[in-house]
């Protein structure tokens, strides 16, 4: 494992409908690319998230713990695939950054090499890793594939959120360095560990 990651995105949304199963379901899933490598746009960030960014249900994604949710790029082909293999309304298209509801799409650092506690110090900010992403339904309905929970399930391809230490400005493009917590319960652990508590 590396001791640094890179920042790819930055990517927001506001709260916004779907319709799921006929229901009118409030969502801040659709989040598109506001910082890139090719417009590294300096974002604020607050200890309850990015400016601009919304939650609709802060039980899922939200609060000091969950602020920030990160994604690794390292696991788009598979998304891609598997839209291709599903039939999803995606097959064929290239995902974007924050397709898969997160705020940071990063390289780097990957579910079984981020463990709760570490640390990502950024220029200006510092952030620390928390837990598991769970996903939900309104992920399978995002990504138009019936199977799309039971595939993050399977693959552990879940990514983490993040409680902010410190506010700052973050831009796409910075590295950080990943600075060791207690290291005794990895993401990818955390995350098997969950899956069994709901079995």
């Amino acid at each position: 494992m590396s001791d640094s990651l890179t920042l790819h995105s930055i990517n927001l949304a506001t709260v916004s409908p779907m319709l799921i199963e006929g229901r009118r379901i409030m969502s801040g899933i659709n989040k598109l690319p506001v910082s890139t490598l090719l417009r590294p746009t300096a974002i604020t960030l607050g200890k309850l998230g990015l400016a601009g960014d919304e939650q609709a249900d802060p039980t899922v994604h939200g609060g000091l713990a969950k602020a920030i949710y990160a994604y690794p790029l390292e696991h788009y082909p598979f998304w891609e695939q598997a839209c291709q293999q599903h039939g999803s309304r995606h097959a064929g298209t290239t995902l974007h950054h924050g397709m898969l509801g997160e705020n940071l799409t990063i390289s780097g650092l990957l579910e079984q090499d981020a463990y709760v506690g570490d640390v990502l110090e950024f220029a200006d900010c510092r952030l620390q890793i928390t837990e598991p992403r769970q996903p939900c339904f309104k992920f399978q309905a995002h990504m138009d594939m019936r199977l799309a929970v039971k595939l993050m399930a399977q693959s552990g391809h879940c990514g983490f959120y993040l409680a902010v230490l410190q506010s700052g400005t973050l831009r796409a493009g910075e590295s950080c360095r990943i600075l060791p917590g207690p290291r005794q319960l990895s993401i990818a652990e955390a995350f098997r560990r969950r899956l069994r508590r709901l079995d």
